[in-house]
């Protein structure tokens, strides 16, 4: 009897350990803050500014996810606040090259205390302490335009660049929400699946567990099998807690992305459809992506804004030319105020600066140098990003197929382990590893969905088509 106890208890703790490791396989879950794939660190796509909540249950698909992270996502937001601020930058690069117009009239009243500047006497003849009081008057408007200034030009130009690079910018941005929503929307349907299939586990494991102690309590099964029986229905038991815990989180990550009200109930409507894609090949995906990237565009975008911005650094060395004029009246007093003007051109030369202009243009160059850099370096990532977007479509498709099959092998297996089992012929250890290789098919298949899902998603992100490439790729058949 304590042999058959102390047996049980092997098999007790072997089997536990074998249910945390399954745990631990059961799928990973995105905590709110987390970094989302294709972007770097703690990234501010994997936050929103929340929406009112609504009263009811909010029915949520994949699109729907999307289009309200379009508009409620942080990383977007963000990004639409950049465009803005390369906006007011261009501005102030161009205002000076437009004309300015200012009027600056005043009326003064003055007395000179003379004896204050040192005058006392004039040919030892003594004057009066002070002279005055006197009345100026002057009003005038104030014309300058700038008639040619290479560097300022130049600048207006590079902020212009600037500006489309933002505007590129904004529209990645675009992308990485489309990239960060399908990221977490689809790893909560496949907790969600979790769910299901831990659940029809658990329900597999306590009909054993009844068959086992029926047949423990009629003496026709050792003790030994009715306690794997109980092992086996907590450690199902234990695999849908948790199973149940991840998909929770997994939907305040979802919540916190797209931008819903903290607490607002709302369920996924799509699930985990199997849609082959079909018929892309490499190098005409890697031109498309080169076409449409909109980070690509940004890059060679900061690439001429950096061009612009050094020449303007060497155009210091330019002379520049400037027109100003002024009109009104002046006089003593208002009353008395006569016509005035004054025009003039003036033609600035450099002649030595201290070596300024040739510090701007070293800084310019290595900026130069660095866009060149940044964007030769990320032809060659999107390049890796489409081809390793394209391998895990073909595997995980591939892996689609191997687990379906699995999963009907395993479950035949499971059946005949069950017949055996009522027919005495075996035990429960031969029944418990039977669950396990289908719950270990379920998680498989379940896992190479999510994988191929995300993979489609991933290629339409490289190929810079993310929001179109949703559209597409999900579309209902």
């Amino acid at each position: 009897m304590r042999l058959r106890w102390v047996c049980a208890l092997i098999f007790a703790g072997v089997s536990l350990f074998n249910a945390r490791a399954l745990l631990a396989q059961s799928g990973t879950t995105t905590a709110p803050g987390q970094p989302i794939p294709g972007t770097t660190g703690v990234s501010p796509f994997s936050g929103s500014l929340p929406e009112k909540a609504v009263a009811g249950v909010i029915a949520l698909s994949l699109q729907d996810a999307i289009n309200r992270g379009l508009k409620q996502n942080l990383g977007l937001l963000l990004s639409d606040a950049d465009v803005g601020s390369a906006r007011g930058q261009r501005w102030e690069q161009l205002s000076a090259l437009l004309p300015h117009v200012t009027a600056s009239p005043y009326v003064a009243d003055s007395e000179i205390n003379l004896a204050e500047i040192g005058f006392t006497s004039i040919a030892g003849m003594p004057i009066p302490p002070s002279l005055g009081p006197f009345s100026y008057f002057d009003a005038r408007l104030n014309f300058s335009q700038s008639l040619f200034d290479a560097k300022l030009i130049n600048k207006s130009r590079a902020a212009s660049q600037s500006l489309k690079a933002a505007e590129y910018g904004l529209k990645d941005a675009r992308d990485l929400v489309v990239l960060a929503v399908g990221y977490v929307y689809l790893q909560a349907i496949a907790n969600a699946a979790r769910i299901q299939t831990a659940e029809a586990q658990v329900q597999t494991a306590k009909a054993l567990y009844d068959q086992a102690a029926d047949q423990v309590n009629a003496g026709t099964s050792p003790e030994i099998d009715g306690l794997r029986a109980k092992v086996e229905l907590q450690t199902r038991q234990q695999q849908l807690i948790q199973a149940q815990n991840n998909f929770a989180i997994q939907k305040l990550t979802v919540a916190r992305v797209v931008g819903l009200a903290p607490g607002q109930e709302f369920e996924l409507t799509d699930k985990s459809l199997y849609h082959p894609l079909e018929g892309i090949e490499v190098d005409d995906a890697v031109k498309r992506a080169y076409a449409s990237r909109s980070d690509y565009l940004a890059a060679m975008t900061d690439v001429r804004a950096a061009e612009y911005s050094r020449k303007a650094a060497v155009a210091g060395y330019y002379p520049s030319l400037a027109f100003n004029a002024n009109y009104g009246t002046a006089g003593s007093h208002p009353s008395t105020a006569t016509q005035v003007f004054d025009v003039r051109g003036t033609l600035s030369i450099p002649i030595f600066e201290g070596n300024s202009v040739h510090a701007d243009i070293l800084q310019a160059d290595a900026r130069l140098k660095q866009a060149r850099e940044r964007l030769d370096n990320l032809r060659a990532q999107i390049d890796a990003e489409v081809r390793t977007a394209l391998l895990n479509l073909q595997s995980s498709g591939e892996q689609v197929n191997v687990a379906r099959s699995n999963i009907d092998l395993a479950e035949r297996t499971l059946v005949q382990s069950r017949d055996r089992f009522s027919a005495g012929v075996t035990d429960t250890v031969e029944v418990v590893q039977s669950q396990e290789a289908v719950a270990s098919a379920h998680e498989q298949y379940i896992s190479s969905l999510y994988n191929y899902n995300f993979a489609k998603v991933s290629l339409a992100r490289a190929l810079g088509i993310a929001e179109a490439g949703v559209k597409e790729y999900f579309k209902e058949k």
